[in-house]
């Protein structure tokens, strides 16, 4: 089983995706780790990402699910994911193993959030272009990031069964 969580930066896709992979002993992946250098200072300078930006990135990651699906590995990633065409893009090759957990918030609670944390790249101000981007997949557990983050693995658990 591959769990992409899913959502703009500051979502807790890192926070709850360690806090689940942990818990099952599964392995956590973290998308952002598969950014290119350029990317990941264009996102610094606050200049949002074009699909051919993308592209390396989710041909990268798509990887990552074929291997793990090819290995009966099961992962949690934290993938961004903001737009159908990545969904569908990622999940391509390995549909049924592919299941996408959507925390999602206002603007403003994420806003907060980003403000708090430290040592990412992500520039907060491109925070409202992802909210623009996003196409939360109808298929998704949608789950509210005011909860706790073992609130959130709780509710990911009970629902797939884990």
């Amino acid at each position: 089983m591959i769990l992409v969580l899913m959502g703009v930066s500051g979502s807790g896709k890192t926070t709850v995706g360690k806090l689940l992979a942990r818990q099952l002993g599964w392995n956590f992946v973290e998308a952002d780790d598969y950014h290119s250098a350029a990317n990941v200072e264009k996102m610094r300078r606050g200049e949002p990402l074009t699909d051919e930006d993308r592209r390396p990135w989710l041909d990268q990651l798509r990887q990552r699910i074929d291997e793990a699906a090819e290995h009966g590995e099961n992962i949690v990633l934290a993938c961004s994911a903001l737009r159908h065409a990545y969904q569908d893009y990622l999940e391509r090759d390995e549909p049924g193993l592919v299941h996408y957990v959507y925390l999602y918030g206002s603007e403003e609670v994420i806003r907060r959030r980003i403000a708090a944390r430290t040592g990412h790249f992500m520039n907060p101000n491109l925070l409202h272009s992802q909210f623009e981007t996003l196409e939360p997949p109808e298929h998704a557990l949608r789950v509210d990031v005011d909860s706790p983050p073992e609130a959130i693995a709780s509710e990911i658990r009970r629902h797939f069964g884990l």
